[in-house]
């Protein structure tokens, strides 16, 4: 198929669409002297894209007078294809500036998704260094707001120093150059801490600063962003993405530099509050140990062992003595058992002249009829043994 039959075709399908309602930002506006015929670029803030849009000169001057280039408008256009180029324009018949109640409408619809997807969550908020090496300063060309973090930042700490990326913060370029200027600090390792800041202006002129691409890049940092966009009243998303939220550009310098007079007095005061607690510790133990050194057991150590060793030689006495009787009693019972015994035993009974007679089982005699004539009987003696035969057996009971 040819060129010329596919350009054909390409038109005759565009033309088919009909017309359209298109949004977007103008970022350039022509009006040619002599010519009824207007040109503008039609531009995605947030997807870096961009259509021309044709109308009349008439359409300008009147219904859509005072249209100029960064405001946010509604197109409805018809899309064309010029087959001799092969561009893609819109052939606007009106033009409708966006209101400020349906920019704060878009806004606040933003702010709901962004917030659901956690972008704007407390958890992923970094900490401010204490005293950072290089700030990093991303503001509009020669602004009065780069001179307010500048001047009152080396102010406050003369050692601080300050990479400034000097972008458009108003217009259609702006959300393109502040991104690119954020994501070179954020990859600059000296770079510490970054400062996004601008003056004041209209809500249409802060813009930039709740734009979806520009939120999402700050939240991909790495190094923490401080906003300061315009004054106290500005709320820009930016502020809620941020790290960290500045009321202005000096409140900015405020908080990503300490005062060096202030650090100094609160060193100075913290040594004079160390010191003085020292001084007070080391008081506290001097009086104890001054209370201690008096008391009567480290002044005169003997005082408290003198009486405790006489204690100690009575309890001995005490102990001997009461040992001693224990043993004298111990030793009178033994005595006195020994003496019993010896009584009771056999022997005792054989010292007084008894024998006692055994027979041949060694069983003891006790009756005379336990024995018969010749029987051979053992006598035993209190000192030795007989051997005695029965030559009579008398008294025995049959």
């Amino acid at each position: 198929m040819p060129v010329r039959r596919v350009s054909q075709l390409m038109t005759e399908w565009v033309g088919r669409l009909g017309f359209v309602w298109v949004e977007g930002q103008v970022a350039q506006l022509t009006r040619r002297p002599g010519q009824r015929t207007a040109f503008l670029t039609l531009r995605d803030t947030s997807a870096d894209m961009s259509l021309t849009v044709t109308c009349s000169v008439a359409l300008l001057d009147g219904p859509a007078a005072g249209i100029a280039e960064g405001a946010h408008v509604v197109v409805h256009a018809r899309p064309q294809l010029y087959a001799a180029r092969g561009t893609l324009s819109l052939a606007a018949d009106q033009i409708r500036q966006v209101g400020v109640g349906e920019l704060l409408a878009q806004l606040e619809r933003l702010r709901g998704v962004l917030a659901a997807e956690g972008v704007f969550a407390a958890a992923r908020k970094r900490p401010l260094p204490f005293l950072p090496r290089v700030v990093g300063v991303v503001c509009g060309r020669a602004s009065a707001a780069e001179r307010d973090v500048v001047e009152n930042g080396r102010r406050r700490w003369p050692a601080v120093r300050f990479r400034v990326e000097e972008v458009a913060v108003q217009g259609p370029n702006a959300v393109t150059e502040v991104n690119a200027a954020i994501a070179r600090l954020d990859a600059d390792a000296e770079v510490d801490v970054i400062v996004v800041t601008r003056g004041g202006g209209s809500l249409e002129d802060l813009l930039p600063f709740s734009n979806e691409a520009m939120v999402r890049a700050v939240a991909a940092c790495r190094t923490p962003v401080v906003s300061a966009i315009g004054h106290e009243a500005d709320t820009p998303l930016l502020d809620l993405v941020a790290d960290v939220r500045a009321s202005t550009p000096t409140d900015a310098a405020k908080k990503v530099v300490p005062d060096v007079v202030e650090e100094t007095e609160r060193v100075a005061t913290l040594r004079r509050r160390n010191l003085a607690a020292v001084r007070a510790l080391l008081e506290r133990e001097s009086t104890a140990l001054r209370a201690v050194r008096s008391r009567p057991c480290l002044a005169d150590p003997l005082t408290m062992l003198e009486p405790r060793a006489g204690e100690v030689a009575a309890l001995r006495q005490r102990a001997r003595r009461v040992v001693v009787a224990s043993l004298d009693r111990a030793g009178d019972n033994l005595s006195h058992t020994r003496a019993r015994v010896t009584a009771l035993s056999p022997a005792a009974t054989l010292e007084r002249g008894y024998a006692v007679l055994q027979d041949g089982a060694g069983q003891v005699v006790r009756r005379a009829g336990d024995v018969g004539t010749g029987d051979v009987l053992r006598a035993r003696l209190a000192e030795g043994e007989l051997t005695v035969a029965v030559s009579d057996v008398s008294g025995a009971v049959g």
